[in-house]
């Protein structure tokens, strides 16, 4: 019996220490798994986008960014674009040919440590980057009120950011989560990670600050961002909003074509009357 003892608490020790040890590695490298980033610099010229101009975004704290510009068509809004933790803006060239075609100004920026931009990513850094990438559309002659900002995944907790420092049109939010840690929480569900997350982006915190017109976009078979968060931010935020839910639709999946026209329903609802371009 002593020894059966004496074996439980080995094991039960062994166990806490390797548990211990996860946690460390979890604190030390979450970043690694939070940013995904495709660190390779791409133009638009090599996409296929002649008309799409390069530009190199300073920051307040030293980067420099990659992004990609296409002024708008007369009387059209230009959108502030946001990708999610992977890749980079080259991978989303297909939203760009869709903004394109619609006569859209679109602006794609490349946040620190993505895409040929330099430094690490983290919060307060990707805010920083919005913020930069906002007033370089501004320096360029722009208003506040010809810019939409559409935020993918982790961009839309960024573009929230943004919106309540920043004077826009409206928000467009495609699979956004209430926070890094409910979305950690629902894969890591054995780990604290309340006390371990750096990057929290705690959008449900701020979501009710909102005045602009709102449109939440979320796949309902998304398997990484439960679709409950999207429904959760709805509730909290202020009118005007819309919540529109894709049934069927993955994470992933919902950034495609499908959302596409929903957006762009969206957007002409904000143009008034005497703004809407003459038809062809």
């Amino acid at each position: 019996m002593k020894a059966l003892i004496n074996w439980i608490i080995s094991a039960t020790g062994m166990l806490a220490f390797i548990y211990l040890l996860i946690v460390i590695a979890m604190y030390t490298y979450q970043r690694r798994l939070m940013y995904l980033p495709d660190t390779a610099p791409h133009t638009p010229a090599e996409l296929g986008f002649s008309d799409v101009q390069t530009a190199i975004i300073p920051t307040p704290d030293g980067q420099k960014l990659q992004s990609w510009y296409l002024p708008a068509q007369p009387n059209q809004p230009t959108i502030l674009f946001f990708h999610g933790n992977a890749g980079s803006i080259a991978g989303r060239a297909n939203r760009m040919a869709f903004y394109r075609h619609q006569g859209y100004g679109a602006f794609f920026v490349s946040y620190r440590g993505y895409g040929g931009s330099t430094g690490s990513p983290d919060e307060t850094g990707l805010v920083t980057d919005a913020l930069a990438a906002y007033d370089w559309l501004v320096g360029k002659g722009l208003e506040g009120e010809s810019i939409i900002v559409v935020g993918e995944s982790l961009g839309a907790a960024v573009s929230v950011r943004l919106a309540l420092q920043r004077k826009i049109r409206a928000l467009v939010l495609e699979a956004p989560f209430t926070s890094t840690i409910d979305v950690a929480k629902d894969v890591y569900w054995w780990l604290p990670v309340n006390l371990l997350m750096k990057d929290r982006f705690e959008t449900i915190k701020i979501i009710d600050q909102i005045d602009v017109p709102l449109l939440i976009i979320h796949g309902g078979a998304d398997e990484l961002t439960n679709v409950g968060q999207s429904k959760d931010l709805y509730a909290q935020a202020k009118q005007p909003k819309t919540l529109k839910i894709l049934s069927g639709v993955s994470h992933n999946g919902l950034f495609d074509g499908d959302t596409w026209p929903l957006e762009k329903a969206f957007f002409s609802s904000l143009i008034s009357p005497a703004d809407a371009p003459n038809p062809a």
